[in-house]
C-alpha cells in the first residue's frame, strides 16, 4: 500500500454517494470520476450511481472493492456500483439514502442532469450535504446556475475561472460554502514518455504509417461536436501544408482520433475530401476504441496535439498529452488556460480576479515552454433554453498555422524537450496527477465535514403582498 495515502480503516471512512458516469466506461466524466475514487479509496468509502449509457445492467449492484485493491494497493476498499439509465431519480436516490446511509452526495458534470436532485435538496441537506465537482463554467458568469450552487455544500472548481465564477456567482453566500481548486489529475504512469526505439512503439508505429516516415505528426482527440472546432482545425493544417515544399508536405501527417460522422459535428471526412485533394495521405482518421496504453502511444507519435474548442471547462486530452510529453497547441479559453501555464507580471500562475476574469485577450504573454497558444480573434454569445448564455471564444485557422509552424520548425528533438518541461510543470509544480486531484478531493471534503451544519428543517418565510399589476424581477444581462 503506498503510505503517502491518507489512510483510515473502512469502518471509520466516510461514505460518499457518487452520481455520474459509471466509472468503468472511457467518458471524460467516468475517467475522472474512476481516478477520484481510485486515489481516495483509503480515506472513502464510495458508491457510484453510474449513468450516462443505455444500461443492460440497471437494478443491480457490483462491487469493485477487488478491482480498487488491486489497482491501488489497498486490501480493505469499499467501491459498489448501481447502474441506472440516464442518472438515477427521486425515488432511486431515496432508496439509497435509505439503505446505503451515505454521509454525503457528490455530483460529477453538468447540474442541469439533475434538475430532480436539487428539487429534493431540501429534504437532503437536513441529514447530509451535497457536494458538486464542477466540470464546465464560463462567463458571462452564469446567474441562471445560481440556484444550483446554493443547493450545494461544497463546490469543487476545476479550473481557476470555473472557481472564480461559482464565487461571483454566489456572491456573500460564497463565504458559507466550501470552494475549493481542484483540477483534474490523471495516471501519470500510464500516460508517459516512450524512447523512440521502443520496440511496441515502433511497432504500433509501422502498422499506422504502412512503414512510411513522417517527420511531423499533429494528432487530435475528442469528441466531434461542433464547439471543438475541428474542420477549422483541419483548415489550419492545411494552410501549414501549402506553405511547404510538396516533398515536406508529403512527410506531414494529421491524425483524428474521434467519430467521422457526428449529428452534433459534421461529415469530417467530407471535409477531407475537399481540403486535402492535393494532400491524399494527410488525414488519418483513428475511430476505434483503443485502451490507454495504445492511446499514449498516439500521444508520443505525434509532434503536438491541437485543441482549438471554442469553450472548454478543461480539456483533458490536453492533460493526457502534456503527461506523455507532447507539446499542445490550444485556444486561450476556460480550464485549458490553467494548462498553458500563463504567468502575470510577477511571475506566478495567472489567477483570474473580477477585474482580469480571463486571459482570452493576451494580456499575460508569458506561458510554459510546452503550450503554443493561439488566441480568440472574437467572442460571441451562444446558448440554448437550459444554457441561455455562454461566451464563444473562436480564434482563426490563420493563427493556429502559424503556432503549427512554430512547432515544426523547432525540429523534433527540440519538441520532446520542451514537452518533456511540460510534464515535470504538471506533475511536480502543479500537480495535475491522480494523486495530487485524491489528495485535493480528501482536503475539500474533510474541510465540508469539519464545518457542515444540517440544513433547518423548516424556513421562516416572511411574505410580502405585491402591489398589483407589478412584477418583481432581476435584468441580468
Amino acid at each position: 500500500m503506498n503510505k503517502s495515502f491518507k489512510y483510515l480503516p473502512q469502518g471509520k471512512r466516510k461514505k460518499i454517494l457518487l452520481i455520474c458516469d459509471d466509472i468503468r466506461v472511457h467518458s471524460g466524466v467516468a475517467t475522472i470520476a474512476r481516478e477520484m475514487v481510485l486515489n481516495t479509496a483509503q480515506h472513502f468509502n464510495w458508491v457510484n450511481v453510474g449513468g450516462a449509457i443505455k444500461h443492460q445492467q440497471k437494478g443491480q449492484r457490483f462491487d469493485l472493492s477487488k478491482d480498487t485493491d488491486t489497482n491501488t494497493g489497498l486490501n480493505d476498499s469499499s467501491v459498489h456500483l448501481y447502474p441506472v439509465e440516464g442518472y438515477g431519480d427521486v425515488n432511486l436516490i431515496r432508496q439509497l439514502i435509505k439503505s446505503e446511509k451515505p454521509d454525503a452526495i457528490m455530483l460529477v458534470t453538468d447540474p442541469r442532469y439533475f434538475e430532480w436532485l436539487f428539487q429534493i435538496e431540501n429534504e437532503i441537506r437536513k441529514d447530509i450535504p451535497i457536494i458538486y465537482l464542477n466540470i464546465w463554467d464560463d462567463y458571462p458568469a452564469p446567474l441562471y446556475n445560481k440556484a444550483f450552487y446554493e443547493s450545494c455544500d461544497a463546490l469543487l472548481a476545476i479550473s481557476k475561472q470555473t472557481k472564480l465564477i461559482n464565487e461571483l456567482v454566489l456572491g456573500d453566500k460564497a463565504k458559507r460554502k466550501v470552494i475549493e481548486y481542484v483540477p483534474h489529475g490523471l495516471n501519470h504512469n500510464i500516460y508517459k514518455p516512450i524512447e523512440d526505439w521502443d520496440e511496441k512503439l515502433i511497432d504500433f508505429k509501422n502498422k499506422l504509417f504502412n512503414n512510411q516516415e513522417k517527420d511531423f505528426v499533429l494528432f487530435f482527440n475528442s469528441r466531434n461536436i461542433r464547439r471543438k472546432q475541428i474542420p477549422d482545425t483541419m483548415l489550419a493544417f492545411k494552410y501549414f501544408l501549402d506553405k511547404l515544399p510538396k516533398e515536406k508536405a508529403d512527410k506531414c501527417c494529421f491524425i483524428l482520433h474521434t467519430e467521422i460522422v457526428n449529428e452534433h459535428g459534421t461529415d469530417l471526412d467530407a471535409v477531407r475530401k475537399i481540403l486535402f485533394s492535393d494532400y491524399p495521405n494527410a488525414i488519418r482518421f483513428s475511430t476505434g476504441k483503443i485502451s490507454p496504453q495504445e492511446l499514449n502511444y498516439l500521444y508520443n507519435i505525434a509532434d503536438a496535439q491541437i485543441l482549438l474548442t471554442s469553450n472548454e471547462g478543461w480539456g483533458l486530452t490536453l492533460t493526457e498529452s502534456i503527461l506523455a510529453g507532447t507539446p499542445i497547441i490550444a485556444n486561450v479559453t476556460g480550464g485549458m488556460q490553467d494548462q498553458m501555464g500563463f504567468e502575470d507580471e510577477d511571475g506566478n500562475w495567472f489567477e483570474p480576479t473580477p477585474s482580469i476574469p480571463s486571459n482570452h485577450t493576451g494580456r499575460y504573454k508569458k506561458h510554459g515552454n510546452w503550450a503554443f497558444p493561439v488566441y480568440p480573434s472574437n467572442r460571441s454569445i451562444q446558448g440554448s433554453p437550459r444554457t441561455p448564455y455562454i461566451w464563444d471564444d473562436r480564434c482563426t485557422a490563420e493563427d493556429a498555422c502559424e503556432q503549427i509552424q512554430n512547432l515544426y520548425q523547432l525540429g523534433r528533438e527540440k519538441r520532446k524537450e520542451l514537452g518533456l518541461q511540460g510534464r515535470d510543470w504538471a506533475i511536480n509544480k502543479v500537480g495535475f496527477t491522480g494523486k495530487r486531484m485524491g489528495d485535493r478531493v480528501i482536503n475539500a471534503i474533510d474541510k465540508l465535514f469539519d464545518t457542515w451544519t444540517p440544513r433547518e428543517k423548516y424556513e421562516l418565510i416572511n411574505v410580502t403582498k405585491l402591489e398589483e399589476d407589478k412584477i418583481n424581477h432581476e435584468f441580468l444581462y
